[in-house]
């Protein structure tokens, strides 16, 4: 079996070496080995080794000495030379710019699996992958500001020179026919330029980490990637991308997904990064200035994920598993089912999944719902995340949604949290390189004396950069003994354009170190840059904390980090403390272990500052031993292994479900195992089963003839236990049964029941506990029933049913039940109750007490009978039913056989929909009739 990985980025790209050769690919030599960080010499500072290769995702300048002129882009506000290149990323001057090899963590070449991955979730913009000859993205087609003309491009004329393309369909490469603008010259000069495969900046780290060490551990023996090549490809002749393709399929395991410029920029930059993410960040881009609902690049987004379904629908072969990653793919899923009925597929979303409030404001909120809920299995980060999507779907889809899933109509979607961690072994290994530990040294010696506070961040809205700073300003104010003592080290990435974010945490790290500095001291060193990963391990070795306050986050992997390389491999046991923001995955993960913080709490920071300075080492310790465990449970072994064996356990629990896979009920080998059995239980569900439904508000209740005809026979015979369920009450149930002497009743749903040959009924449910959930549940359905025309409220002894069948907006009254039943499964979870959607009305019950409960009492009632009257016990059971109440019924029957409660169980279903039913009549209540008028005469020959 394969697992099929499909993600936005594959982890390899393409370096193209347009000065040599033509259509011939290259032998892939391996890189350079970075050189080593230099020794500490006296009155010199130390500075980033020089190497021929990128040593980190952002190159930001290039320094050659210590006293050489230095070329460097966004020096540090405030900040010193020293501090500046202590971090500085140091970058060769490359003698061949076209042919950079760059390994920005290892120095193993791709066709070997790299050491480690950034574990950053997410990657730097599209086409910004540095040091390697690509084609560059030229101005490409905008989505239409115009709804009526999306899919007309328009080009953005203002930032080239080329002259405007007439309207065109939107996936017409723009550069098509512009000769004397070199667009030809290109296309040939990449098509027959050398190039060799490469590791890929753009892409999930922590997802690439957890799939190599999970191979690296068994746990994965045959794997495929699905992605793009984060690049644009336009411009490449069909017979390279034909090339790339088998090379990267045949070498890499890799399944490359072509897809014109236009659509993957209508996809990742405006669909993704413009809408989406924001979205999912709790970031509504409602301000003035957002142009995001003027984006409509919605059938961009729709494309290119209609690309990735038919790739992997080509590759797929039967027992393969698929994996979709992440909300760059949120329709794949959908797409897949509909070309791949019995696939198995998993998705995982590595971000946040917001609250129903935020997300409902998506225009394509229904279609994304949907996608999502083609896959078997639906994985999130933290049971948070897991449960906003449920109140979504609820709310949204109308649909039932449970602790474990989605109860669709015609089948059921499983729901778990699958938190996703580092490789402590990867680690291990790289933590013990020379580089790591000359950096580790360099640093214990520049700041020695001092407490280090350490934070990497990108600068982005939600990362709460500006809320750290704003704290740290706060606690140096608060706490002046420690001005002199303490230095926070931030480094910030710039990835997006966010010029006014930018210059607003410049004034505050220019406003720190202007009040607080001294000659000798400086408590903020504010890097706008990246590290080099040695270095950035270093960081994390030597620091005493580490501050993370982002206002939203999936996971944060770097708190992972922080952790495992706190147990003092490099001489004293360190046992830094972790301030973490409340609003990040990994704050469930580690718990109250680690310093929580709201980040828009300023003097709650300052605190937390001041808490994980002063902890004595014994209090350090021992909350550091349970961070170390919980970063231990979950590695990304652990990760790939639990979600590989949900995915596979849920598929089969869904597919014997399926109701194609439900073979019809035999009924001559039903009637045989009655005749074998000496004594019979049956349960038989009332309407839709026994009888056609009526409507709830009819007045006289009529059981069929047929029916009461039938259920006599049965009762006549004293081997025979008969039982009635239904969701009506019990006065009702007495009423249509009256006639049949010897029948047993079970009430609303389980409630209530009576056995046979007694006028007294059972109560399952607590009285006192019913009243008490009642009240508060009236009160909501009653706002609801105002604000819905033509609808009402039926209560029953033990729940609630709100009928909006009969409304004269049904589509509107549909989408009010959905907000009810979100509201009460929500607001009254504390009282055991849920409320589920059913065809025309919304049913509010107790959790507890269900058809199965008092399936399991009657079961119970008939074995003390035995005991008592020494007589057999039931070795024959039947259940029939027709909806969804009746699965907890055929659930507790098949249980029961398995566990040899009983010698034969038959469960029977009449519905079309995913059912934990044996077998299925498809000839409806008079099927049943049939079948069940059989059984006296197999019992009495003599009638034969």
């Amino acid at each position: 079996m394969t697992v099929i990985i499909a993600s936005l980025f594959l982890p390899f790209t393409v370096n193209f070496h347009v000065n040599k050769g033509r259509n011939s690919v290259a032998a892939e030599a391996p890189p350079p080995a970075p050189a080593p960080a230099p020794a500490v010499s006296p009155g010199k500072t130390p500075v980033t080794p020089l190497t021929s290769a990128g040593a980190s995702l952002f190159d930001k300048g290039i320094f050659e000495n210590n006293n050489a002129n230095v070329v460097h882009s966004g020096l540090t506000p405030g900040a010193t030379t020293d501090h500046e290149r202590i971090f500085a990323h140091a970058v060769a001057k490359a003698e061949d710019q076209q042919t950079g090899y760059p390994f920005p963590l290892t120095s193993t070449p791709p066709s070997e699996n790299p050491l480690l991955t950034e574990s950053e979730a997410h990657s730097p913009a599209w086409g910004s992958t540095h040091q390697l000859t690509q084609p560059k993205a030229k101005t490409l087609l905008s989505p239409s500001p115009s709804i009526l003309k999306h899919q007309d491009p328009i080009l953005l004329a203002k930032e080239t020179n080329l002259p405007k393309i007439p309207e065109v369909a939107a996936h017409v490469n723009p550069y098509v026919g512009l000769k004397k603008h070199g667009s030809i010259s290109r296309k040939m000069s990449f098509s027959r330029a050398e190039w060799t495969i490469q590791t890929a900046e753009q892409g999930n780290g922590g997802l690439r980490n957890a799939v190599r060490s999970s191979k690296d551990a068994g746990y994965l023996e045959e794997m495929v990637w699905v992605g793009t090549l984060g690049m644009p490809t336009d411009v490449l002749a069909d017979h390279t991308r034909n090339d790339i393709a088998e090379r990267l399929e045949l070498e890499y395991d890799s399944l490359t997904v072509f897809v014109n410029d236009g659509d993957f920029d209508g996809h990742y930059n405006h669909f993704c990064k413009t809408i989406l993410w924001p979205v999912f960040h709790y970031q509504i881009p409602d301000n003035p200035k957002s142009k995001a609902y003027e984006d409509h690049s919605w059938v961009y987004y729709v494309k290119l994920n209609q690309a990735f379904a038919d790739r992997i629908a080509k590759h797929w072969k039967r027992g393969d598993s698929v994996w979709i990653q992440d909300y760059h793919l949120l329709l794949v899923p959908a797409m897949l089912r509909k070309l791949l009925p019995d696939a198995e597929i998993g998705f995982f979303l590595h971000i946040a999944f917001p609250s129903s409030e935020v997300f409902k404001c998506l225009a394509p909120r229904k279609e994304l719902l949907e996608g999502i809920l083609g896959a078997n299995l639906i994985g999130f980060q933290t049971s948070e995340y897991c449960r906003h999507f449920l109140q979504t779907c609820s709310r949204i889809l109308c649909v039932e949604a449970t602790t474990e899933g989605i109860q669709m109509e015609d089948r059921f979607i499983n729901v778990g949290t699958f938190p996703i961690g580092i490789d402590p072994t990867s680690w291990d290994k790289r933590r013990r390189t020379e580089d790591v530990e000359q950096w580790v040294d360099i640093i214990f010696e520049r700041y020695q004396g001092k407490r280090l506070i350490v934070s990497r961040d990108k600068i982005d809205s939600v990362r709460g950069i500006r809320q750290k700073l704003l704290s740290y300003e706060l606690f140096l104010n608060t706490y002046p003994e420690w001005a002199d003592k303490v230095v926070l080290i931030q480094v910030a990435t710039s990835t997006t354009e966010q010029p006014e974010l930018e210059a607003t945490i410049s004034d505050i790290a220019m406003r720190i170190n202007s009040n607080h500095s001294t000659l000798a001291h400086q408590p903020l060193v504010f890097l706008k840059q990246d590290l080099a990963f040695s270095q950035y391990l270093a960081l994390i070795t030597v620091a005493d904390a580490l501050m993370i306050t982002s206002l939203r986050e999936g996971m944060n992997l770097t708190s992972h980090e922080f952790v495992y390389c706190q147990d003092g491999s490099y001489g004293e046991k360190k046992y830094g403390s972790l301030i973490l923001s409340e609003f990040t995955g990994s704050a469930s993960v580690f718990g109250n272990h680690a310093l929580l913080v709201n980040p828009w709490d300023y003097r709650q920071c300052c605190e937390a500052i001041h808490t994980a300075l002063t902890r004595d080492e014994t209090e350090r310790k021992r909350v550091w031993e349970e961070l170390h465990r919980a970063v231990l449970q979950n590695s990304t072994a652990n990760w790939v292994q639990s979600f590989n064996e949900t995915l596979k356990r849920v598929w089969d629990e869904q597919s014997a479900r399926e109701i194609m896979a439900v073979p019809r009920l035999s009924v001559p080998r039903l009637v045989e195992r009655y005749r074998q059995s000496k004594r019979r239980l049956m349960i038989v569900d009332y309407e839709g089963t026994l009888a056609s439904w009526g409507s709830p508000r009819s007045i006289i209740l009529t059981t069929p003839q047929r029916a009461i005809t039938t259920l006599t026979e049965l009762t006549d015979d004293p081997e025979n236990v008969v039982y009635v369920m239904s969701s009506r009450m019990p006065e009702e149930m007495e009423r249509l049964f009256r006639q049949v002497n010897n029948l047993g009743l079970i009430a609303e749903n389980g409630c209530f029941v009576r056995e046979p040959q007694s006028d007294e009924w059972t109560w399952l449910a607590n009285k006192a506990h019913i009243q008490t959930w009642k009240q508060s549940v009236s009160n909501i359905l009653a706002y609801f029933k105002d604000r819905t025309e033509g609808s009402w409220v039926e209560e029953r002894h033990c729940s609630l049913v709100f009928h909006y069948g009969s409304a004269e907006d049904r589509p509107g009254a549909a989408r009010l039940a959905a907000e009810c039943a979100d509201h009460i499964n929500d607001a009254c979870s504390s009282y055991g109750v849920h409320a589920i959607p059913v065809e025309g009305a919304l049913i509010v019950e107790t959790v507890s007490t269900t058809k199965a409960s008092a399936a399991e009492l009657v079961w119970r009632w008939c074995l003390e009978a035995s005991e008592k009257n020494e007589t057999v016990k039931p070795d024959f059971l039947l259940v029939i039913g027709d909806n969804r109440e009746d699965e907890p019924v055929f659930r507790w029957a098949n249980k029961l056989q398995k566990a040899k409660g009983v010698e034969y169980a038959m469960t029977v279903t009449l519905g079309s929909r995913s059912t934990e039913a044996k077998a299925t009549l498809t000839q409806g209540v008079t099927g049943v009739l049939s079948c069940l008028q059989q059984f006296p005469a197999a019992s009495n020959p003599a009638a034969q």
